[in-house]
């Protein structure tokens, strides 16, 4: 899947939807959807694409636009992976979506709003690190505080090492 949370000002644009396939309540989330054949690796191309069907936003009405997290969930066998992407808009005005109700919600009510774990840790993530240039890798653990509730553990991002150097010790 590919997200995206869009801010203007002090504001971030979030949909209210009533339910999805799996959920028949009401929660709110970012602009996204699944990726297309021909996306798999593409999941930028994917993000603007759901951003422009359900907002109106053309690419070049967004700034800053870039890849902030990815999330990683196992849900009835499925292993989920988020491709979560932060920008800015040019402008406040977008176009009504089937997908569900846009809103611009003040940056310090998003967090008031009923999302799933997930979207919730990481919009409580992106706002205590504003300026952070990182990729995140977050999952769900579930039960891990001492109320035995979900948390979601936080991982950055690094540049990999592909090879062990030649005559290195084995550990086993």
């Amino acid at each position: 899947m590919a997200t995206a949370f869009l801010s203007n000002g002090s504001d971030m644009l979030m949909m209210k939807k009533a339910g999805s396939r799996l959920f028949d309540f009401e929660f709110w989330g970012g602009i996204g959807g699944h990726l297309e054949q021909g996306e798999l690796n593409a999941p930028m191309t994917a993000s603007y694409r759901e951003i422009e069907e359900e907002t109106g936003f053309k690419p070049e009405n967004v700034e800053h636009f870039r890849l902030r997290y990815i999330l990683l969930e196992v849900s009835g066998g499925e292993i989920w992976q988020q491709f979560v992407y932060f920008g800015e808009t040019k402008h406040r005005r977008f176009v009504p979506s089937d997908e569900g109700e846009l809103f611009w919600i003040p940056l310090d009510e998003v967090l008031d709003l009923h999302a799933s774990i997930l979207i919730k840790a990481t919009l409580r993530h992106y706002l205590q690190h504003p300026g952070a240039e990182d990729i995140w890798i977050g999952n769900v653990q579930n039960g891990t505080d001492l109320k035995g509730t979900p948390q979601v553990i936080w991982k950055r991002m690094q540049e990999t090492i592909s090879f062990e150097p030649r005559n290195a010790p084995q550990i086993f």
